[in-house]
């Protein structure tokens, strides 16, 4: 019933930017987590950025100063800027979201479809 939908993906030159946008619809009582992990060919799958219901944000040491994590609550949406991008940044990225559909309900993960981002001149 939960759908996470990424967008933004494309290609870009190095030192340029992309923003990535991430919507999550259906049932939702309650978002713990949502956040961005990204996987390239021959790598195991990585958190680049997360961020928490209340606000919290973390993010991998190779993208600290910059990538950018952001949400708009109202609409469930989590957002990623990427400045400066590298060749190293080019991957395919997931959206992912940690919540309950319900009062009753566990926490549960739900993943996005992945946007490929590829870093190139």
């Amino acid at each position: 019933q939960v759908q996470l939908v990424e967008s933004g993906g494309g290609l870009v030159q190095p030192g340029g930017s992309l923003r990535l946008s991430c919507a999550a619809s259906g049932s939702i009582f309650s978002i713990n987590r949502m956040g961005w992990y990204r996987q390239a060919p021959g790598k195991e799958r990585e958190l680049v950025a997360a961020i928490t219901g209340g606000g919290s944000t973390n993010y991998a040491d190779s993208v600290k100063g910059r990538f950018t994590i952001s949400r708009d609550n109202a609409k469930n949406t989590v957002y990623l800027q990427m400045n400066s991008l590298k060749p190293e940044d080019t991957a395919v990225y997931y959206c992912n979201a940690d919540l309950r559909a319900h009062w009753y309900s566990n926490y549960n993960e739900y993943w996005g479809q992945g946007t490929q981002v590829t870093v190139s001149s």
